[in-house]
């Protein structure tokens, strides 16, 4: 099983600047996408930012040019940087890490969450 560890968030004021990171961790025969996705109260998860073993990059156009998405493959970890937030970037984030695990002579897929980790831009 593959476990996911969120760290990072907390309150900023609008303008501000916040960076989440996320630790995969567990039976681990490597790791295709890692991603970053947010709900906010009253709306669906959406999509914020993804990247693929190799480094290609996906945002959502809500946050082009303000986030950055970096991963190391190395650790096994991925990382959010957060800059020029606003208040409508409050929600609770979460990491998301998909790829192939080992399982008993043999190797399975797996697609993981995190917890989740709360940001709020508010003055």
């Amino acid at each position: 099983q593959v476990q996911l560890v969120e760290s990072g968030g907390g309150l900023v004021q609008p303008g501000g600047s916040l960076r989440l990171s996320c630790a995969a961790s567990g039976s681990i025969f490597n790791i295709n996408a890692m991603g970053w996705y947010r709900q906010a109260p009253g709306k669906e998860r959406e999509l914020v930012a993804s990247i693929t073993r190799s480094g290609r990059t996906n945002y959502a156009d809500s946050v082009k040019g303000r986030f950055t998405i970096s991963r190391d493959n190395a650790k096994n970890t991925v990382d959010l940087q957060m800059n020029s937030l606003k208040p409508e970037d409050t929600a609770v984030y979460y990491c998301h890490a998909d790829g192939l695990e080992v399982a008993p002579q043999r190797v399975v897929d797996f697609s993981s969450w995190g917890q989740g980790t709360q940001v709020t831009v508010s003055s």
